[in-house]
Formats: C-alpha cells, sequence, structure tokens
C-alpha cells in the first residue's frame, strides 16, 4: 500500500492556524493563502472587521492585539502592528487613519514622536523587557513603522511631519554607529522601506547596514547561531539573521547581503517549521497566553516571506 503523501509547508500551516490562531490571524491566513483574486476585496473586509475588535474609542488598538502587552489600553506598538495588516490588505490610507493620527497626536512626546510605551499601560501586564515610566521618551520602536506605513499609505496628517522628521534624525544616527538592537533596526528598515525620499532612504540603508554586520546584529550563518551572542536584555538564542532584516526583495535591507547569505537564511526560516506546523518563537516567553498567540503571528509572516522570495509552499 502506498504511504499518504507528505502534507505540503501550507497545509501543515493551515492546519496549525485553523488549530492555535486568534480570529484575527485566521483572517489573514485566509486572505494571503486562501483567496482567489475575485474573493480579495471579501476577505479584506474580514480582516478589517477582526481587526476592529481591537480599536478604542480614542483611535488606538488595544486589548493585546501585541500579545506582550495585555489590559485594554491603546498603545503605540499595538497600533504599529494594526496598520501593517491594513497594510498588507491595502487600506493603510483614507478617512479612517485620520481618527488614528488623532490618538498618536494626543500621545506623541514633545518631540512629536511616540513612545514605545504609554504610561496608560501602568497597572495592567505586560512584558518585563520594556518598563512603563510616567514621562516615557520619544522611540524608533514605535514612531519609525507607524510613519512609514502611512507614508506608504498616502495618508496626509500633521502628525506626520513632526515624526518623520524624529525618524530621519534618529536612523542617520543609527547608521553614524550610534549603539542600537535589532528589533529597533526593524523599525528603521521599515521607516526607509516606505518614506516618500527614495534617494536618501537608500543611501542611509546602505550606511545602516554595514552597521548591522559590523557589529554582529546579524548572523550570517543561521545554522551555527548558538556560538553567536545576543543584544543585552534579549533572551538567549533570541538571534536575527537576514530573512528578519529584508523580509521582501523589494526591502532597503536587501542589499545588505549576498544571494548566498540570503539563501542560507531562507533555508533556514524553511526548516524551523515546526512537527505542528507552526513557526516557534525565539524571545522571551513570559506568560503562558502570550506564545500561544504569537506562534500562529510568526507562521503568517514566516509564509509571507518565503512566498516573497518564491520558495514552494505547496
Amino acid at each position: 500500500m502506498d504511504s499518504a503523501p507528505t502534507p505540503s509547508p501550507l497545509a501543515r500551516a493551515e492546519h496549525f492556524i485553523w488549530l492555535t490562531a486568534r480570529v484575527l490571524e485566521q483572517r489573514r491566513f485566509v486572505y494571503h493563502f486562501l483567496s482567489e483574486p475575485d474573493g480579495l476585496e471579501s476577505a479584506a473586509d474580514a480582516v478589517e472587521t477582526a481587526l476592529a475588535a481591537y480599536l478604542n474609542d480614542d483611535g488606538g488598538y488595544g486589548h493585546a492585539l501585541e500579545p506582550d502587552l495585555r489590559g485594554p489600553v491603546s498603545q503605540p506598538l499595538h497600533t504599529a502592528h494594526a496598520l501593517r495588516v491594513l497594510d498588507e490588505i491595502g487600506r493603510c490610507g483614507g478617512q479612517p487613519m485620520e481618527r488614528v493620527c488623532r490618538y498618536l497626536t494626543l500621545i506623541s512626546t514633545s518631540a512629536g514622536a511616540l513612545p514605545a510605551l504609554h504610561p496608560s499601560l501602568r497597572g495592567y501586564p505586560a512584558a518585563p523587557w520594556i518598563p512603563v515610566v510616567d514621562n516615557p521618551p520619544s522611540d524608533l520602536l514605535a514612531t519609525g513603522p507607524v510613519a512609514g506605513l502611512l507614508h506608504r499609505g498616502g495618508v496626509w496628517h500633521a502628525w506626520l511631519f513632526r515624526a518623520t522628521d524624529f525618524c530621519w534624525s534618529a536612523v542617520e544616527s543609527l547608521a553614524d554607529g550610534a549603539p542600537t538592537h535589532p528589533y529597533e533596526v526593524i523599525a528603521a528598515v521599515t521607516f526607509l522601506d516606505c518614506v516618500p525620499d527614495r534617494e536618501r532612504a537608500t543611501a542611509v540603508a546602505q550606511r545602516l547596514g554595514t552597521h548591522v554586520r559590523e557589529r554582529g546584529l546579524v548572523v550570517l550563518d543561521p545554522w551555527r547561531a548558538a556560538g553567536h551572542s545576543v543584544p543585552e536584555g534579549y533572551a538567549p538564542g533570541e538571534h536575527h539573521f537576514a530573512h528578519d532584516f529584508a523580509r521582501t526583495p523589494r526591502s532597503v535591507a536587501r542589499s545588505w547581503f549576498s544571494d548566498a547569505e540570503l539563501e542560507n537564511s531562507l533555508g533556514f526560516l524553511a526548516s524551523a517549521q515546526q512537527e505542528d506546523g507552526g513557526w516557534p518563537i525565539n524571545w522571551r516567553q513570559w506568560a503562558p497566553g502570550t506564545a500561544l498567540e504569537c506562534r500562529p503571528m510568526v507562521t503568517v509572516d514566516a509564509l509571507l516571506t518565503l512566498r516573497a522570495y518564491g520558495r514552494e509552499l505547496g
């Protein structure tokens, strides 16, 4: 008797999504991997409806949209995640963004940028690696993705002017060698991928990529990552690879890596799919539910990256 064919990576991931994912990640999976062209609009509607459950009256997003920040209150990192979801389905623009920008204006620092965490989170459970303080500083981690994605969506709002100036200053500083870490670099890449001044973005990205490689912020040989140090405060094994920075071939970070380096990274990513069909998380797991909620998010992202580079998913 012939043995049953081995399920494809996509089929295994689909089983994992239906088994474990929140409604939002289920809807994202359907939009990206199960929808026919004539069904994309309705699939996008379903994603937007699922995302609306996290929207608050102040125009921001909360309710643990980013699973490491619990509680109902709006937070900049939740809103950055929401804009990324909307960008994926081509809806990060138009009149709905006016409400979001009013929220961003309300919570911005004196520099016109966003803090990583707003003090309203105090009293709710949250990952311990970003402290809640009364007067948080401006942070590229939140401001970079938000400003970048609003630019790509063609949003025109007063909030963007000062926020963009802050991002340029912060990213230029990193490109000149200021201390940083992989998550901040990824935020910078999102900004540089989206900002309208493409000539400036490309030039700054080249300098930033040199800094990333020289400082060892990227593990170029994933198969030997065990001997590679991690940045201060990161969990053991919380490494970042070429595909984490250059998530699509169109990213400004693509030029940071040779074809061989990127192929090696993508091969490692493909091999990381686990027996249950999902991809693992490599950051610190501080509460039982956060890992369960994060793995479907990471799984959808892994599939999108592999597909963007033409990897066969089945």
